[in-house]
């Protein structure tokens, strides 16, 4: 299991080295690539966090989540972001506010779709996100906090 972590983890550091090396080298904003490895990273932590019942981390997650949203949304223009993952992300927010594991399942799985929508309507429909299955932060208590 921490082999895998540690590939996963490899992966993602290499990804967002080489999403990275696509910027104008007079450009310090990230690639829409680098946004997406983050949020994909904060994907599985909201999960985790869900899963585990850590209200407050999922919280926080969540608002992570849109602030890199917001950012795609920029870059892309339209709202296209936001119309796929809004619907979503609010019904997340209710439902780490009413503390509902059931609720948070499912909400999760409408913003996993919505982000599948989007790459879809992008023409990136090869990206196709999901429940993780590993968690790969090892160095992280996900078990809320006494």
């Amino acid at each position: 299991m921490k082999a895998i972590s540690a590939i996963l983890l490899a992966a993602a550091a290499l990804a967002t080295t080489n999403a990275g090396a696509q910027q104008n080298a007079d450009s310090n904003e990230p690639t829409i690539a680098d946004i997406m490895t983050q949020q994909q990273m904060r994907h599985i932590k909201l999960w985790f966090a869900g899963r585990a019942g850590n209200w407050p981390l999922a919280d926080y997650a969540i608002d992570q989540l849109k602030d890199g949203f917001d950012d795609i949304d920029q870059r892309l223009g339209g709202g296209t972001v936001g119309k796929a993952v809004g619907p979503a992300i609010a019904a997340l927010e209710k439902a780490v506010e009413a503390k509902d594991r059931a609720a948070f399942a499912a909400a999760f799985d409408q913003l996993s779709a919505g982000c599948n929508g989007c790459h879809r309507s992008l023409d990136h429909a090869f990206i196709v996100i999901q429940r993780p299955a590993l968690l790969p932060y090892s160095d992280q208590s996900f078990v809320p906090p006494r």
